[in-house]
C-alpha cells in the first residue's frame, strides 16, 4: 500500500531541487498564464470545498487543457451524463458544480493539508505511482525540469499499460513545473497549508484502508490487468469496479458506494463462481475418492450385468463408484462444437441418478404413486417419508441462518453459523423456496398412499 508519510520527505527533496530547463521556461510560463487567467472561477470552487484555487487550475490543465466546458473529473463535457469513469455524473449547469462533485468523489472536500507534499502526492495519484518501482521520476510531475530525464537525471515513460520503454522521454510538462511557474507570476500562491496539527488524518488516508481491502478483491476476483493495491482509487480501480458492477447489476459508476462494497465483500468470500454445468472441481474430488478407494492390483472384484442393462448388478461399493464416476466424466461438458451423434445428457444424466439408486436403494418399500415418484422411481423411495420432515427442517434451519450475522471468526456455534451464513450469500433466497416446496410435496405424497391403501399402520398407543 503507498502511503503518503513514506514519501513525503522525497516530495519535499524534489521540490526544493526543483529547476525549469531553460529550453522550457517559456512554454512553462505560458500555461501558467492561462492557469492564472482562470483564477477567479477557480476561487469559487475553493470557497466551495476548501480546495485551493491553484490545485483546482493543475487539475484542469491536467484533464482538458483550461476547457471550461467540461467536467473535471474526467474532461467530458457537461452537458451530458458522463461515460467514462466516473460515470454517471451530470449533467451540470456550471464548471463549478462538475469541479466540486469531482472533488468530493476524490475525497478532497474538508482536506486540511495543502503542503507542497501533500499537492505533489495527490497530483501523482491520479497517474499513478509505478515510476518509484522504476527509479524514474514521475513525467507527470517533474517533465520539463532538471528532475526528469537527461543529462541530469533518468528518462521513461509507462508508454501503455505495464510498459515501460527506459529511454522514452515525456514531452509534455509536468504539474510539479506548472505550479512552480505560477508561483513565480502570482506571489499570493505560498503553499502554507500544512495542517496544524500533524497526527490529523486526511478524508482520502481514511478511506484509502477500505479502497486496498476492495483493490484486493477485485483481484481475487480476477482483475484484468491486475490492479495495483495502493489504496488509490485510480482509472484503473475505477474501470475494474465499473465492469464489477456491470457483471452484478448494479448501478454502473466506477465508484466504491455502500451496495458495491458489499456485493464485492461477498463475491470475494464466495471465491469467483465457475460457468453454468462446469464440473471440473467435482471430478477432480471424484477422481480422488477413485484412487482412494481404488483396490490394489492384482485383485478382481466380480461385476455382472443383467441383459439389456448397463448397470452392475453387484453391490460392491468401488465398483459402482468407479461405474458412477464414468458416467459422470461423460456428462461433463468437453470444450468444442457439440457432436451430433453425442449421447444426449439427459439420458447420461439418468444413468447416473439409475446408478445412484443401486447404491442407495434397498427395493422393500412398495411401488410408488405419481406424486412420490415425481421425479423418477430412484429419488422417490430415497426421498419416500422423508420429504415433509426435510422440508420443515430445512425451513426452520434457513430462517434461523438468514438472520445471523456472518461471523465467521467467532467461536462455537456462532462461528459454525457464520461460516455457513458467509459461505452462503442470498442463501434464504433460494433455499426458503425449495424447503417450502418440499414440505408441500411431502403432505401429498401422504395424501397420495392414505388414498392408495399404502400408507403405514398407524402405530399402537399405550
Amino acid at each position: 500500500m503507498v502511503s503518503f508519510e513514506s514519501l513525503k520527505s522525497e516530495y519535499e527533496r524534489n521540490w526544493a531541487n526543483l529547476e525549469i530547463r531553460p529550453s522550457r521556461l517559456s512554454d512553462a510560463n505560458a500555461v501558467a498564464r492561462k492557469a492564472i487567467n482562470g483564477k477567479a472561477t477557480y476561487q469559487q470552487i475553493e470557497r466551495l470545498t476548501g480546495v485551493p484555487w491553484y490545485f483546482a487550475a493543475l487539475c484542469h490543465y491536467r484533464e482538458s487543457n483550461f476547457d471550461f466546458d467540461t467536467y473535471l473529473g474526467n474532461g467530458e463535457t457537461l452537458h451530458r451524463t458522463t461515460t467514462v469513469v466516473p460515470k454517471g455524473r451530470g449533467p451540470f449547469a456550471t464548471f463549478v458544480d462538475g469541479a466540486v462533485d469531482a472533488f468530493r468523489i476524490e475525497n478532497f472536500v474538508g482536506a486540511h493539508d495543502w503542503g507542497i507534499a501533500r499537492i505533489l502526492f495527490r497530483l501523482e495519484a491520479f497517474n499513478g505511482f509505478g515510476y518509484h518501482a522504476k527509479g524514474c521520476n514521475s513525467p507527470y510531475l517533474y517533465g520539463g525540469s532538471t528532475l526528469y530525464g537527461p543529462p541530469e537525471a533518468r528518462a521513461g515513460k509507462f508508454v501503455r499499460d505495464h510498459v515501460f520503454d527506459s529511454n522514452h522521454v515525456d514531452s509534455q510538462l509536468g504539474t510539479a513545473v506548472i505550479l512552480h511557474a505560477m508561483m513565480s507570476l502570482d506571489s499570493s500562491i505560498t503553499l502554507d497549508g500544512s495542517p496544524q496539527f500533524a497526527s490529523r488524518i486526511e478524508p482520502e488516508d481514511d478511506a484509502a484502508s477500505t479502497i486496498v481491502l476492495m483493490q484486493q478483491a477485485l483481484n481475487r476476483l480476477g482483475a484484468n490487468p491486475p490492479l495495483d493495491e495502493d489504496g488509490i482509487s485510480g482509472p484503473k480501480t475505477k474501470t475494474a469496479i465499473s465492469q464489477f458492477q456491470q457483471q452484478n447489476g448494479l448501478r454502473d459508476t466506477g465508484l466504491l458506494d455502500g451496495a458495491t462494497v458489499a456485493a464485492l465483500t461477498r463475491a470475494a468470500q464466495s471465491g469467483p463462481t465457475g460457468q453454468p454445468g462446469d464440473l471440473t472441481q467435482i471430478l477432480k474430488r471424484l477422481e480422488d475418492l477413485g484412487q482412494l478407494l481404488h483396490p490394489p492390483a492384482g485383485s478382481v472384484i466380480p461385476a455382472t450385468t443383467t441383459p439389456g442393462n448397463t448397470l452392475p448388478v453387484t453391490n460392491d461399493p468401488i465398483s459402482l463408484f468407479e461405474r458412477l464416476f464414468s458416467l459422470v466424466n461423460k456428462t461433463a461438458p468437453m470444450p468444442g462444437p457439440v457432436s451430433p451423434i453425442s449421447p444426449a445428457p439427459v439420458d447420461q444424466l439418468k444413468q447416473v441418478v439409475d446408478l445412484l439408486g443401486t447404491l442407495l436403494n434397498k427395493g422393500d418399500k412398495p411401488v410408488l404413486g405419481q406424486v412420490n415418484g415425481a421425479l423418477g422411481d430412484t429419488i422417490g423411495k430415497m426421498l419416500d417419508g422423508k420429504k415433509t420432515a426435510l422440508g420443515i427442517g430445512g425451513s426452520l434451519i434457513t430462517a434461523l441462518l438468514s438472520s445471523v450475522t456472518a461471523s465467521p471468526n467467532a467461536g462455537g456455534i456462532a462461528g459454525l453459523l457464520g461460516t455457513i451464513v458467509s459461505a452462503v450469500p442470498g442463501l434464504g433466497q433460494f433455499a426458503m423456496p425449495i424447503s417450502l416446496a418440499l414440505t408441500a410435496w411431502g403432505v401429498l405424497g401422504k395424501l397420495e398412499k392414505w388414498a392408495q391403501g399404502t400408507a403405514p399402520p398407524p402405530k399402537p398407543t399405550t
